[in-house]
């Protein structure tokens, strides 16, 4: 080991892939040591289940986009593939490391162990670790009081600005003489893939046009699976990997915001609420990634279908609504709000499957995936939760609803679009004189339903709308609205 090593610290990138209104960067500029760049690529999450390489992709064309902006201060991200632990080990034979600056990630159980791991490594080898709060949300809280408010403060708080400078940081040809030392990523991506691509850049592009045009239709098109494609902004994989920063599209979405289109960017703004207050209740309760939030739901028990689980993964259950939406969101990585729930309730209720068993197949498939999303998201839909509404969507309502000319259908599920409309919502309502008038047969191009909807929507209805009077459900809904919601609503409680 080389006694003479230089004092650095390190900012180790997670899911913060921007430069500025970065918080850890900031903190490592602080000082008068230089500052490294990292981003470790885990063995350990390459192969966990909930990822797919579409996320890795993503993630290697945000780190190109970053080091592009980097060029210009003589360095780059060192990426490697290891351990972090190991990544660390094999720096200390370069450098001393003062300081490791990162945010607070509210992740994966197999995340937030690791983190646990950091902590008594960095206590070891007398390293400073610094996380910073991510998004405002907030660890260690015991309940909700004034979270609301502790939101919007962060909110309005000045953007962090980083002055980079080149002598600031570790250079370009140190870090390629490091590289030697290590297993190296390379950074390259499919250029015919159909995702979003990854990048700061390629974020705000997303997030101009959407403040400039796109926003006028979001409430009329935000329920609507093929036009809801343009309408709503797209910024989600953007916001769940840090491409920006949900304080910068916050207040860009308050400074656009005028009396003309005030209603389509407050309800805009409201889900950027949601969307930091659901990430909070998944760090309030990590046990969520495995089980019921709500522990009288634990009870629950449903008979696993390997035949149901593989014809709605497949898009081949029978239901043109669903099988579209699967299949879009297999390709694409993209699925509007109101049918990625409609999917959830789909295979909970009508297929009456658990919802642990839906979660890793659709986090491999949300390009967007965010764990302090997924979960609450994946139980609220279940109806498993005890203080949300019971929801058991309707895949024929909701198909001539919002793609009343079956333009997303046809797309997705081409094998119905010469049908006329009515048989592409419901292909099985057709007689034998239907089907020999459409050259169209039933179970042979297109399945038949796999189950029977009607039956099954009551006998979820039913089970779960009496589990609702249980009293363990019950004893849980006041604990779960005690820790979880805002003063006026624990009042209300009391006083039931």
């Amino acid at each position: 080991m080389n006694i003479n090593r230089e004092e650095i610290h390190v900012v180790w990138l997670k899911r913060d892939l921007r430069l500025q209104d970065n918080e850890a960067i900031y903190n490592a500029l602080q000082s008068n040591e230089r500052t490294l760049f990292l981003y470790v690529f885990e063995n350990s999450l390459l192969e966990d289940q909930h990822y797919n390489v579409r996320h890795w992709n993503f993630i290697k064309e945000s780190i190109r986009d970053l080091n592009e902006e980097l060029k210009n201060y003589n360095t780059k991200i060192l990426c490697v593939q290891t351990e972090v632990v190991n990544a660390f080990n094999q720096l200390l034979g370069t450098y001393k490391i003062n300081g490791v600056f990162s945010h607070q990630e509210t992740g994966l159980l197999i995340t937030y162990n690791r983190d646990k791991d950091f902590t008594r490594y960095c206590r070891n080898n007398s390293i400073n670790w610094v996380e910073n709060k991510n998004n405002a949300v907030l660890r260690g809280l015991l309940n909700r009081e004034d979270w609301f408010d502790k939101w919007e403060d962060y909110m309005t708080q000045n953007l962090i600005k980083n002055e980079l400078k080149s002598e600031k940081f570790i250079s370009f040809d140190e870090i390629t003489a490091l590289e030697k030392y290590f297993q190296i990523v390379d950074l390259e991506t499919p250029k015919e893939a159909v995702f979003q691509k990854g990048g700061s850049k390629m974020g705000w592009r997303y997030a101009n046009s959407f403040f400039d045009k796109r926003h006028e239709k979001y409430m009329f098109n935000i329920s609507k699976p093929a036009l809801a494609r343009e309408s709503c902004s797209r910024l989600s994989p953007y916001i769940a990997w840090g491409n920006v920063s949900i304080r910068q599209i916050y207040q860009k979405a308050c400074e656009v915001k005028d009396a003309e289109n005030s209603k389509p960017l407050g309800a805009f703004v409201s889900r950027l609420r949601w969307q930091a207050h659901f990430i909070q209740k998944f760090e309030m309760e990590h046990t969520m990634e495995n089980v019921s939030l709500n522990k009288g739901y634990q009870k629950l028990k449903k008979s696993i279908s390997d035949e149901y689980q593989k014809a709605w993964q497949e898009g081949t259950t029978g239901f043109p609504l669903i099988d579209a939406s699967m299949r879009c969101l297999t390709e694409t990585g993209y699925l509007n709000f109101r049918m990625r729930a409609m999917l959830i309730s789909f295979f909970t209720h009508i297929l009456w499957q658990p919802w642990q068993a839906a979660s890793q197949h659709l986090s491999k498939l949300f390009l967007d995936f965010e764990p302090g999303i997924h979960f609450p998201q994946l139980q609220m839909g279940s109806g498993e939760t005890g203080i949300n509404t019971l929801r058991i969507y309707n895949p024929i309502k909701n198909s001539l609803e919002h793609d009343a000319d079956a333009v997303f259908i046809k797309k997705w599920c081409p094998e119905l679009a010469g049908l006329p409309v009515p048989f592409i919502h419901e292909p099985y309502i057709m007689t034998p004189l239907d089907e020999l008038f459409n050259n169209f047969k039933l179970g042979e191009k297109y399945p038949s339903p796999i189950v029977d909807i009607k039956s099954a929507r009551k006998r979820a209805s039913d089970i779960l709308w009496e589990l609702k009077k249980d009293k363990e459900v019950v004893i849980e809904n006041k604990r779960i609205l005690k820790k979880h919601t805002i003063t006026e609503r624990n009042r209300m409680l009391k006083n039931s």
